[in-house]
């Protein structure tokens, strides 16, 4: 049956490596959309792959809820659903501006966009599908105030959004700090993704597994992309794109899924436990 996938914020860096590895990894009869914000961006970047499926531009900007429901509900219409989905998308931050100043984009791109995607392209996933979503090794628990955990240990998909936008609007009001949220808008945002995830895959996860289907978050690692590049001096030890893309695409790709990366964080192919480096007490509290 030919396969169709969805990459978002795939125009470079990751995205675009992701894109390029299942073109070259899939087969010719299969179909991926490469997707983000700028149309002419799109378009070169869909040029520029090498492989051997099909790959196809398409205009998407994640922060548009009904622009992701559109996509997928087009996707169900004509194709009767999609086998693959990477959520890659993410507005850069500036250490030049105040994290305030770039909350709203920020939270917009990567939490909106996640949640968005989540809910529409989850529904469409066909048996055997892939839906993950590129996040961080910061979106363990343990990145975050130990009283803030229950807002993200165990709630809904719909008060994990919730949260994220008492957060969004707590940044606004200057009262974030006092609420235990750190200044930098990176941590938070990615705990919510990692967290909206485990929700929806909490849901899901009886009737998944049995038919080989994962839904997962996944940390690249420390990658050299624009996105990257203002807060690092040392890339040294950096992944290129297309080396991170690599460990994602076989976990995307494996013939059989792990029901120990079901729902969970993964990087290189082992799961980060969700509450990490927690205290005795924290972990007797758990």
């Amino acid at each position: 049956m030919r396969r169709i996938a969805v990459v978002t914020g795939a125009n470079q860096g990751i995205g675009f490596a992701l894109v390029e590895g299942l073109a070259a990894r899939m087969n010719p009869e299969d179909l991926i959309l490469l997707t983000s914000r700028n149309s002419a961006r799109v378009a070169e970047a869909a040029d520029r792959v090498k492989g051997v499926a099909q790959v196809e531009g398409r205009v998407l900007d994640v922060s548009d809820a009904a622009a992701v429901a559109e996509l997928a509900a087009d996707l169900q219409a004509q194709y009767g659903g999609v086998d693959i989905v990477i959520s890659n998308a993410v507005a850069p931050l500036s250490p030049d501006r105040s994290q305030a100043e770039q909350a709203d984009q920020f939270i917009a791109v990567a939490n909106g966009g996640t949640q968005s995607v989540l809910r529409s392209f989850g529904p469409v996933l066909r048996p055997g599908g892939r839906l993950i979503v590129v996040a961080s090794s910061l979106g363990t628990l343990d990145q975050l105030d130990p009283k803030l955990h229950p807002l993200f240990d165990g709630p809904s998909f719909e008060q994990i959004e919730q949260t994220v936008e008492e957060w969004r609007l707590a940044i606004h009001a200057g009262t974030a700090a006092d609420e235990g949220w750190p200044e930098w808008v990176n941590t938070p945002s990615k705990v919510g993704q990692v967290a909206a995830v485990r929700a929806v895959a909490a849901r899901r996860r009886e009737a998944d597994l049995p038919q080989n289907t994962l839904i997962a978050s996944v940390c690249p690692g420390l990658v050299d992309t624009r996105a990257s590049r203002p807060w690092f001096d040392d890339f040294s030890q950096a992944r290129t794109p297309e080396q991170a893309a690599v460990p994602i695409l076989d976990l995307v790709l494996a013939d059989r899924v792990d029901p120990a990366t079901y729902g969970e964080l993964v990087r290189d192919g082992a799961v980060l436990p969700w509450r990490g480096n927690q205290s005795s007490e924290e972990k007797a509290l758990a």
